[in-house]
Parts: C-alpha cells; structure tokens; sequence
C-alpha cells in the first residue's frame, strides 16, 4: 500500500502521468472498477481503442474478452484490502485469435481520500515464454523416452551377444579358444551391468555408493557361485560423479573385480573382495582390494593383460593414476586423480 502526501489532485496527475509515459501496459483503476487511464502501450498490445478505453469498466473493454469473474473478484477485494493481486496469471482468450497467458499485479493507491482510491494494474504477457518452456518440457521428454528405448535396446543386444558368446564357448573344443571366448563373455557381462546400473539412475550426477553396491551385487549374482564363502562389500562415501564419469569407474570396477575372482583364489578358495570409493574436495579415489593370493613374488611373472590394459586406458581418460601392491595379504588396486596421485601412493 503507498501512502501520499499530496494533495488528491496532484497524486492522481502524477499517477496518470507515468501511465501515460510508461512503455508497459498499465492500467489506473477507479474504486469501482472503471478505467481512469491506460498507456499506450496497453491499448496497441490488446488491440483497443485509446480514445474510448477511459471510462470503461475493466470487464467492457474489447469484445468481452476481459470480463473474468475471478479478474474482477481479486480486483475488487484488494480495493478493499481484503486481498491483492500478486502474480496472478490467466488467459486472455479472444474470439479468432490464440489465447494469450497474462501475469497480472495490482496495486492499491490511496491518498487520504476514501473516495479516490485508485488501483495501478500492470500486465505481462507471457505467453512466448510459457509457450518455450512448453517446447523445452516436451523436448526433454521425448528424449528421455528415447533415451530410455535405446537403453532398452542396448540391454537386449548385450544379453544377445553375452549369450552367444557364451554357446560359443561351450562348444570350442580348444582350452585357450573358451578361455577367450568366457573372458569376452564376462566383459559383455560387466558391461551390461554397467549399463544396468545407469539406466536407473538419473542423467545428472550419481550417487556412488548405491551405483557401486548395485553393480558389485550383479556382478557377485552372475560370477560367484557359493556366497558363503566368496563375497564383494563396497565401502563408499555419500560423494557422487558425473554420469561420464560413473561409466568409466563401474567398468574399472568390473574388470577388477572379474580380474580377483579369476586369479586371486584359486582352486576355489574363499576369500573377500573390497571395493572402496571416497571423495574429498573434489578429488577422489577408488580402490580394489582383496585377501587372495597377492601380486607375483617375481615381476617377470605379472606381465599385463587385456584387463589391465583396459583399467589404465580409462583411468588415463579420467586423468587418473593407477597404483598397484600387496595389501598383506592379498592385492590393492588403487586409481586416483593425478593430482591426488602422490597422496594414494603414500597411503599405501
């Protein structure tokens, strides 16, 4: 509520008078809801007569387009202080033309004078802007339903080709040929669960300690056949990544983790694999470690395979480190930052 001090006379002048200079559409209201005066700019964006409009009650102005019972309603308890006009929003419909959606705010002038209360009522049309968020909102839906179909499809091609990989494997008669033919089956597999895992999840950022207990949970489901005495625990923050990121982290967990269970316990032997995630300023670190056999006593005898090689690509595109030891027993593998490299190789 503004409060003048003028004369009542003078108020309504100046009050008018910005009206009339004003680029915006406003409207000066009388206390029974007749048009005092209407800029310019009010007149041309709805197609009214200037020269007719002062006089006319809000609801007789055009064609009746105006006449909204709730408009007029509001208009009326605020002149009575009961209510305001606050961004308030409607449609504007008018016959032969697109409805138009309008941001109304009213404002009650009084000048010590009961009988010249006045209301300054300004209008914004909106309707491009509501008409671009609509655009933006089915945009974004029909990609996530395409997003949604392409994951669908990627499974199924993923499971396909897992499967036939695996047939193929049982029917080789070579040793090495099905040992080929298993390990690109459990790669499929690692990357079905990658997959898996991201597809429920949303595009922006992941949460990692869900996302890695769901994967090491596939992975256990699908390659560790007695529970009792094999099993994975993920020990992680609440810190998260990218969706990028998360992507190359589940398949460096995948090849770790398939790369322990193939070579850290032989003959059967139980033992516990431990995927660790932490993040601290920005920076994290991700590490594998379980309490099989450990690294070869001599060096000559760990000569890299496909596997690691796949964990060094990634982690270089993630500009990360890799860092390998005996954890005493058993092995840990350590990707960090390169930046936080340094820190991971003292805390080892």
């Amino acid at each position: 509520m503004v409060q003048h001090t003028s004369t009542p006379a003078i108020a309504q002048s100046l009050a008018m008078a910005v009206i009339a200079s004003s680029n915006a559409p406003l409207v000066l209201l009388g206390g029974d809801l007749t048009v005092v005066s209407a800029s310019a700019s009010f007149c041309t964006a709805f197609g009214l007569n200037a020269a007719v409009v002062p006089g006319l009650k809000i609801h007789e102005l055009g064609d009746g387009e105006w006449n909204v019972p709730q408009l007029r309603s509001l208009l009326q308890a605020t002149l009575s202080g009961q209510a305001e006009v606050s961004a308030y929003e409607m449609d504007l419909k008018r016959k032969g033309q697109d409805a138009r959606r309008l941001v109304l705010n009213a404002q009650k002038l009084e000048y010590g004078d009961e009988a010249n209360i006045r209301l300054l009522l300004a209008i914004t049309d909106v309707t491009k802007a509501r008409i671009s968020e609509k655009l933006k909102d089915d945009l974004v839906r029909e990609k996530a339903m395409l997003l949604q179909e392409v994951q669908h499809r990627v499974a199924n091609s993923l499971q396909i080709i897992a499967s036939i990989l695996l047939q193929s494997a049982r029917k080789v008669m070579s040793q090495e040929s099905r040992g080929h033919l298993e390990s690109a089956h459990n790669r499929v597999m690692s990357i079905a669960s990658v997959q898996q895992q991201l597809a429920a999840s949303s595009l922006g950022d992941v949460d990692m300690r869900p996302y890695l207990k769901q994967l090491c949970q596939s992975l256990g489901a699908s390659m560790i056949r007695d529970h009792s005495e094999m099993s994975i625990e993920v020990v992680a923050d609440e810190s998260s990544v990218s969706a990028d990121a998360s992507v190359s982290l589940g398949l460096i967990v995948t090849e770790l983790v398939i790369n322990s269970l193939k070579h850290a316990f032989p003959n059967y032997r139980g033992g516990k694999i431990t995927v660790d995630f932490t993040s601290n300023g920005g920076h994290w670190t991700l590490a594998i470690e379980d309490n099989g056999i450990g690294m070869p006593k001599d060096p000559s005898m760990a000569r890299p395979g496909l596997g690691t090689t796949i964990v060094e690509a990634l982690a270089k595109q993630l500009g990360a480190g890799v860092v390998a030891s005996n954890a005493n027993p058993g092995t840990r593998v350590a990707i960090s930052q390169q930046d936080n490299l340094e820190a991971a190789q003292s805390a080892i």
